[in-house]
């Protein structure tokens, strides 16, 4: 079944155009020559073949995917399993040993404070922090796919721990700990469920207005949790900022120096290294070793001066941790919330930082790989005393910085927890929990994305309303509430753009056969009686209503453009430019059917430009192309243009009238030419170069006259139309095309 257009001064031009075999041909009717293009419809399939197409389709899948195992080779299947491999294989030792072992040893120094300080700010012991860095991290180089990320403790995840879990239990119960290490187990089995079912993308429909709004707020209430080792007193645990406010308020009056001052002069200390290590290359040492710097001058200075009031880690176990698993199986059910929202953080947390990184030291990064190596990571660590771990965006920062290449800087990571383990916790015992606090707070304070804030208040006000009311239920109703009321805006935006997609009206450009959105360029121009629309969507059920609403507002009246060619009071024409349109599902197509209905009552013929091949398959086979009329698909707009400028040029008389008056009466054409002293034959039309005759014969009288002669065009047009007056009968749109 072959589509064409057809000019309206000759019935068998589609005819003629049918039966030809190539891609154009060129009729002359009347010395009127028109080029046809055929527009390319898809093998419309009956049901039988449909259903050997698919078996064929299946079968070609199944066999490529066999080529495709068959050509692996026994290395390529292990490097599936163990992505350590790829970069183990091609380790230039000379270049790479050097630069990885001071990567590895510079985190490694930064991670061992670190993890005692998050473990503090999930409400568990700090040994359970260096628990979390050491078994993780040997995983993760293994089964992990980046490079340069460097896992463990987190700050956000800490806080998300001992929110849920403050709820169930003291976290002085042996029960709080078992549940932080159950909450690990299952982190990593639903990240290991992802990452095999490939199910990474369900986290990109959370905006990252979102996410920016939700890390704000949680970073100001982390700090705010620290408050206690610096006043020293106890404030309600809480993530919520009144409680917490209301608390610090309520203890003023047991407020005490010395653990201020040493934990403000830390902090202090540890904001300039940071700042020094971020704005001098060759300074940058300092950022990694600022939290090193503050727990060795906190350790100084307690023995030293020995005050009573700051309050120190105690006594750390010595030694690696045991093997045991998980307990507590009966609160399953209560943690699966968490564990979802931890798993949600860690991968938009782990797997952007990765995919970052990885662009960054040119090299691909599998998103559910990724996913897989967390998982594990938290699946063995939860059988060595681990609560859950994903990458950390300062200490990846430092190793990328460092000059890390391969996963071998996160190995000597884990050597060096391993030493900590093995020879450093009798250090650790006077270390004061001030300091601890202090490098929580220097670490989430670049959390506070003030500046995102301002980015999108300048680029996007429904990002930047999003980032607010994100921020602003977090902070006052908790994470849990303000993660899902972020996730429900940025999903309502979503729908609402989906159901609400943008259409223009379409005019075109001075001089060319361009035709754009005529508020973008205000110099194109549309022609009378033609309506050219496009639709920036997929049409689906949500947003046909929409659609339809457009249409008819376009079809009243279109304000503000430049009108060319036959001054006619209707609209006769809606070309639709389907070329953006990807997909277009069964109540679209049953809309369009009403729509194509509700214009044949008022004498206004559809016609369609440029729809993709699955589009012009749905279409025929819902049985569109029959009831609009095959010759009523274009491959171009302009192609439409020019047959509707035909149509609405004699609109205002008979079919018959029509046909008599080219065989009788001189054309509007020789009319055109006589008035301008044309005497030469008009040239071969080509749609891509030039109007059909009509529109062409307008736009250059337009050129010659309109400044000289700007009533020249109406003249002609009034003459032609009192010749063609003498009978009336069916209007030309209103015969059967």
């Amino acid at each position: 079944m072959e589509i064409t257009y057809a000019s309206s001064s000759s019935r068998n031009l589609v005819d003629s155009a049918e039966t030809t075999t190539t891609t154009t041909t060129t009729t002359k009717t009347n010395n009127r020559p028109v080029k046809v293009i055929r527009l390319q419809q898809p093998y419309f399939a009956s049901s039988t073949d449909s259903s050997i197409s698919s078996s064929l389709f299946s079968v070609t899948m199944i066999s490529k995917w066999r080529e495709k195992v068959k050509r692996m080779s026994f290395v390529e299947w292990i490097e599936v399993f163990l992505p350590c491999l790829r970069w183990i294989r091609t380790y230039k030792w000379r270049e790479y040993l050097q630069i990885d072992l001071m990567a590895g040893i510079t985190v490694g120094i930064m991670l061992v404070p670190q993890a005692m300080s998050y473990a503090k700010l999930a409400g568990l012991h700090p040994i359970y922090g260096l628990y979390s860095g050491f078994v993780p991290i040997f995983l993760y180089a293994l089964f992990g796919s980046s490079r340069q990320l460097a896992i463990g403790p987190v700050a956000l995840v800490s806080l998300l721990v001992s929110n849920v879990l403050g709820s169930i239990a003291d976290s002085s119960d042996k029960l709080y700990t078992e549940l932080a290490i159950l909450l690990a187990l299952m982190v990593g089995i639903l990240e290991c469920v992802m990452g095999l079912l490939r199910l990474g993308w369900l986290i990109r429909f959370i905006s990252h207005a979102v996410i920016s709004g939700f890390t704000t707020s949680s970073a100001i209430i982390i700090a705010l949790s620290q408050a206690k080792y610096f006043l020293g007193y106890d404030i309600t645990r809480s993530s919520k900022i009144v409680p917490l406010v209301k608390s610090i308020v309520a203890g003023a009056d047991k407020f005490l120096w010395p653990p201020f001052v040493t934990g403000s002069i830390i902090l202090a200390i540890l904001l300039v290294m940071k700042h020094l290590g971020k704005t001098r290359k060759y300074l940058r040492f300092l950022r990694a070793a600022g939290p090193l710097t503050a727990v060795v001058l906190g350790t100084v200075f307690v023995k030293m001066f020995h005050p009573s009031s700051i309050s120190l880690v105690g006594e750390i176990p010595q030694g690696l941790p045991k093997f045991s698993i998980p307990k507590e199986f009966q609160h399953v059910t209560s943690l699966i919330p968490t564990a979802l929202l931890i798993t949600g953080v860690a991968i938009l947390e782990s797997v952007g930082i990765a995919k970052a990184l990885a662009a960054k030291n040119g090299y691909e990064l599998d998103s559910n790989q990724e996913l897989f190596g967390l998982g594990v990571a938290n699946i063995c660590g939860s059988f060595f005393s681990a609560y859950p771990s994903t990458g950390s965006f300062s200490r990846s920062a430092v190793n990328h910085e460092s000059g890390a290449k391969t996963g071998l800087s996160g190995i000597v990571m884990g050597i060096i927890m391993t030493c900590a383990l093995l020879f450093l916790t009798p250090l650790f015992r006077e270390i004061p929990q001030c300091a601890l606090a202090a490098i929580v707070v220097s670490a989430v304070m670049g959390l506070v994305d003030y500046d995102e804030a301002i980015f999108l208040w300048r680029v996007n006000k429904k990002d930047f309303l999003l980032w607010t009311i994100t921020a602003i239920t977090t902070l006052f109703f908790g994470i849990e509430i303000g993660v899902i009321v972020g996730v429900g805006f940025s999903l309502a935006f979503v729908i609402h753009e989906s159901a609400n997609p943008h259409v223009a009206v379409l005019g075109r450009l001075p001089g060319t056969t361009v035709y754009r959105n005529i508020q973008q360029y205000p110099e194109a121009y549309t022609y009378n009686g033609i309506v050219i629309v496009r639709i920036d969507a997929p049409i689906y059920f949500a947003n046909i209503s929409f659609i339809k609403d457009r249409l008819r507002e376009f079809e009243v009246t279109i304000d503000g453009t430049t009108k060319r060619g036959p001054e006619v009071e209707r609209i006769y024409f809606v070309i639709l430019e389907m070329a953006p349109v990807t997909y277009v599902d069964s109540s679209a197509v049953q809309a369009l059917k009403d729509l194509h209905q509700e214009y044949k009552l008022r004498d206004i013929q559809i016609a369609i430009s440029n729809p993709n091949r699955e589009v012009l398959l749905t279409l025929a086979k819902a049985g569109l192309m029959e009831l609009i009329g095959k010759e009523w698909y274009f491959v171009r707009i302009h192609d439409a243009v020019q047959v509707c400028l035909q149509y609405v040029a004699n609109a205002k008389g008979s079919a018959e009238t029509v046909k008599h008056s080219f065989d009788r009466k001189p054309s509007l054409s020789q009319k055109f030419q006589a008035q301008l002293g044309d005497t030469t034959s008009s040239p071969e039309l080509a749609p891509g170069d030039h109007d059909s005759l009509t529109s062409r014969d307008i736009e250059s009288a337009e050129d010659r006259r309109d400044e000289r002669h700007p009533s020249f065009l109406r003249r002609l047009w009034k003459q032609h139309a009192q010749d063609e007056a003498s009978s009336q009968s069916e209007p030309l749109l209103s015969r059967e095309v």
